[in-house]
């Protein structure tokens, strides 16, 4: 029943724009100076740090051996990614466009944040990342999904989405 409101309902379409919006917001901010700021952004500190913390050593110590192995040594291309992952989130998700893809992708950022020891706003942001992802098209309904996924369906898609209609036997 509550899925059917949150994923069909106007209302809920309108609270979830809301819920986007400021998600999108933080998202933005957050990402902004990274991506056009005077200096650019590196993100070798922020791994050096999650890598020599005891709790990510102790509780993750596959995610450790990926930050250690693989993502220190390409600081550059991490540092690339999360600018601009945060700023394109956070412009999906205020212009409710590719909202799913965009909380999805933001969700997986803040998990990744989190098993690197950093807690911050990424429990908040988690928790309402949820909702618009369990809400689906409706979470975007307000916003450019409503012309971007018929289109998406349509032209992109346009033999996936259509019903089978031939009548032959094998």
């Amino acid at each position: 029943m509550f899925m059917d409101f949150l994923r069909n309902n106007k209302i809920a379409a309108g609270v979830l724009t809301f819920l986007r919006v400021y998600l999108g917001y933080q998202w933005l901010t957050a990402g902004w100076d990274k991506a056009f700021g005077a200096e650019p952004f590196d993100a070798s500190g922020y791994l050096n740090g999650a890598i020599n913390n005891e709790a990510v050593i102790e509780q993750y110590p596959t995610y450790h051996a990926f930050l250690e192995n693989f993502a220190l040594p390409n600081a550059n291309l991490f540092s690339f990614m999360v600018a601009w992952g945060e700023v394109l989130v956070g412009l999906g998700l205020i212009l409710g466009v590719l909202t799913t893809a965009a909380a999805f992708f933001g969700i997986t950022m803040n998990f990744a944040f989190m098993f690197a020891g950093t807690v911050s706003s990424n429990p908040w942001m988690v928790l309402l990342t949820i909702f618009i992802l369990a809400a689906g098209y409706n979470a975007g309904k307000f916003g450019g999904d409503r012309w971007v996924i018929p289109y998406i369906r349509t032209v992109i898609f346009k033999d996936k989405f259509t019903p089978n209609t031939d009548k032959r036997v094998a």
